[in-house]
């Protein structure tokens, strides 16, 4: 089974900065291709980042050059680096990856941006 558990949210000021984690466990971490997704309330999740296995990266376009997700195999984590906090960034970010055909999804950590 695999688990994926996130944290490092928080409540920040518009403008701050907060590191996102995703510890994964039960699976292959280093062949995984690992995602941030973000939730309001009421709303659609959205798609915020990817890394694929090789590192390869891709983001939504409202990141606009302020979020950066990068990966540390040696700790199966994968981590989302957000600055530049805006009111709208509010949510919360899901952890997810696919692994032998099934979706796995984190329970969420919120992220709170005052403005």
């Amino acid at each position: 089974q695999v688990y994926l558990v996130e944290s490092g949210g928080g409540l920040v000021q518009s403008g701050g900065a907060l590191r996102l984690s995703c510890k994964a466990s039960g699976m292959n971490f280093r062949l995984a291709h690992m995602n941030w997704y973000r939730q309001v309330p009421g709303k659609e999740r959205d798609f915020v980042a990817r890394i694929a296995s090789n590192g390869t990266t891709s983001y939504a376009g409202f990141v606009k050059g302020r979020f950066t997700i990068a990966r540390d195999n040696t700790r199966n984590t994968a981590h989302l680096q957000m600055n530049l906090l805006e009111p709208e960034d509010t949510a919360v970010y899901y952890c997810n990856t696919k692994w032998k055909d099934r979706d796995f999804w984190g329970r969420g950590t919120t992220v709170t941006v005052s403005s």
